[in-house]
């Protein structure tokens, strides 16, 4: 078991010992899980008070006394399960949520040698086990929701060492901040943050989910590839004739509460799980407290780099809610009843992606749209079809017996539709009816290679980036729908949440697709737009779309020209508003 380089990766973030072919604790931290197998008779641990000494005291027969906790962690504990829980509720977790938890501690280092040996079994050796997910090594790690709930209850025990963590990229993985964070004077969403996580321990010590959860490191290799998507430069996306994809607003409602088969989008922190075992309290943090199986990804997962997305599929859902931010409520539990693929995850897909964090002016600069279309571009596609996206790529140029040699060039270079660099031919494809592909042409070559499309999984967005990072949501929903179209995801559901400047999106987007725009017309209007509000332009000159044998070219239009301006008017992306969240 030792030598294995997957374990021996993860080893130093982990609180076991291992030696020859076992994973197993110290004595004295068996000795104590086992007493709180037994209940508080036995243990004494009855109070919040208790249970942080005795936190302390498994830390220390593990070695990790030397390594500070949160100040105020002791102080969380004690508030949180001494004054702030019932008396009721106190029973009820000291007296037999606590004993399961040391029962499965118990059985962790067992559960996890289980999970090596069922690993090499079910993919070959070392290749899905728990490791350390490190920068630009694309992979993913398959774990059992017990397995899952076991590093969860390790985390509130707070027995991860962290002395190499911030070493390594890694973002904090025990409980300690996130109970440091709980005082008398904190806002109740802290509260309410913390009463997710002991729901989810309620339910999980109740019946133990017989599920899986994978977590994988998508990458967009900087190197152009023969063998994967490669991240793609300024002229690629001017270039693409993908036609868009559907484009649906929705104005109430939560992404999570979604019902159709869609990549749910985490609106992330390039640590994942952001502010979420701290004082955050937002849309990531959220969602991390309702799925606490998604905390666990921050054990092994290292900060994403800009061509780098983390898919988590299989997450299941514990916990209802009211509120944001500071009105973030607990409100009971959720039965999630989302069904099982064919490795036994739940139908949760959800991607988090972190944008540029107050970019302010920046993100108007065609690097920053690069840097943010590439990101969620990334986080869309499913590099597992390259193969057969390059089969559409060949069928749709080739296929046409009109195609003209300049087009099959781009085609066949994978430069126009799915990636690579574009820097090695000077063919303007945006001003030359030689490289137009017509929607009708490419649905024709995609049929060619249906199991691209056999889930029909689409994407389920927002204001990704907005908010506290500042983003603007009109140049976000934008870049989000020409990544999706370019990933040949069928739709986007865009959730506003209200947003005022977000009214327009749908009468906008129908307007486009029934204009049959492809990416890359619509690429060009959104870097015009963008140089106009990066260079202070002023209303009276605009980018419009002319419509013209079907195929939209971009011209300026004078103020005077009201018909066809007030069309393009009603566009977000061509309205000067400055708006933020």
């Amino acid at each position: 078991m030792e030598c294995r380089e997957d374990l021996k990766s993860i080893l130093p973030f982990l609180p076991f010992v291992v030696r020859s072919s076992s994973i197993f604790w110290p004595p004295k931290a068996a000795e104590s899980f086992k007493a709180l197998t037994l209940g508080p008779d036995v243990s004494g641990v009855d109070s919040g008070a208790v249970l942080f000494d005795a936190i302390l005291d498994i830390r220390e027969s593990l070695g990790l006394s030397f390594e500070r906790l949160e100040p105020n962690a002791a102080d969380g504990y004690c508030l949180f399960f001494d004054d702030l829980m019932s008396r009721a509720d106190s029973r009820v977790w000291f007296g037999e949520v606590l004993p399961k938890l040391g029962n499965l501690l118990l059985r962790l280092p067992s559960l996890l040698e289980a999970h090596y040996l069922d690993s090499d079994e079910k993919f070959g050796k070392g290749k899905n086990g728990l490791r350390l997910m490190d920068q630009q090594e694309a992979g993913i790690v398959l774990l059992s929701q017990e397995l899952a709930a076991g590093i969860l209850a390790c985390a509130f025990f707070c027995l991860f060492p962290i002395s190499r963590r911030a070493f390594k990229y890694l973002p904090a993985i025990n409980f300690d901040y996130l109970f440091g964070s709980l005082h008398s004077h904190c806002p109740p969403s802290q509260e309410h943050k913390i009463m997710c996580i002991t729901h989810y321990f309620e339910r999980i010590c109740q019946c133990m989910p017989k599920g899986f959860v994978s977590f994988e490191r998508k990458v967009l290799p900087l190197r152009q590839s023969c063998h994967a998507v490669s991240y793609p430069e300024s002229a690629f996306w001017k270039r693409s004739m993908v036609p868009l994809c559907s484009f649906q607003t929705i104005t109430s409602g939560l992404i999570e509460d979604q019902q159709h088969e869609a990549l749910e989008v985490d609106f992330a922190n390039e640590y994942l799980g952001g502010g979420a075992l701290h004082m955050g309290c937002v849309q990531e943090e959220i969602r991390f407290m309702i799925n606490p199986e998604l905390i666990v990804g921050m054990l092994f997962m290292v900060s994403m780099k800009k061509n780098e997305a983390i898919e988590i599929i299989g997450v299941e859902r514990f916990s209802r809610y009211t509120g944001y931010g500071f009105t973030f409520r607990f409100v009971g539990g959720f039965v999630d009843e989302k069904p099982l693929d064919h490795m036994n995850r739940r139908k949760v897909r959800i991607i988090s992606m972190d944008a540029v964090d107050s970019p302010g002016n920046w993100q108007f600069g065609i690097d920053c749209l690069v840097r943010e279309i590439n990101k969620a571009y990334c986080g869309f596609i499913d590099q597992s079809k390259y193969a057969c996206y390059m089969k559409i790529s060949k069928e749709g140029s080739f296929g046409n017996s009109h195609t003209s040699q300049d087009e099959a060039f781009i085609l066949d270079s994978n430069e126009c539709i799915f990636g690579g660099s574009s820097t090695q031919n000077n063919i303007d494809v945006s001003s030359s009816s030689s490289g137009y592909q017509s929607p009708s042409t490419f649905n024709l070559s995609v049929r060619s290679c249906p199991e691209i499309f056999q889930e029909d999984i689409g994407i389920a967005t927002g204001n990704w980036g907005c908010g506290a990072f500042g983003g603007d949501p009109q140049i976000k929903a934008v870049l989000q729908w020409l990544a999706a179209s370019q990933a040949l995801r069928p739709f986007i559901h865009y959730y506003t949440f209200g947003v005022t400047a977000m009214q327009k999106l749908e009468e906008a987007s129908l307007w486009i697709l029934s204009h049959g725009w492809t990416v890359g017309d619509l690429w060009c209007i959104m870097v015009e737009y963008s140089t106009q509000r990066l260079n202070e332009a002023s209303h009276s000159l605009i980018s419009v779309v002319i419509v013209e044998n079907g195929r939209p070219d971009t011209v300026h239009l004078q103020s005077n020209q009201e018909e066809e301006r007030n069309k393009v008017l009603q566009m977000p992306i061509l309205r000067r508003g400055r708006h933020h969240l």
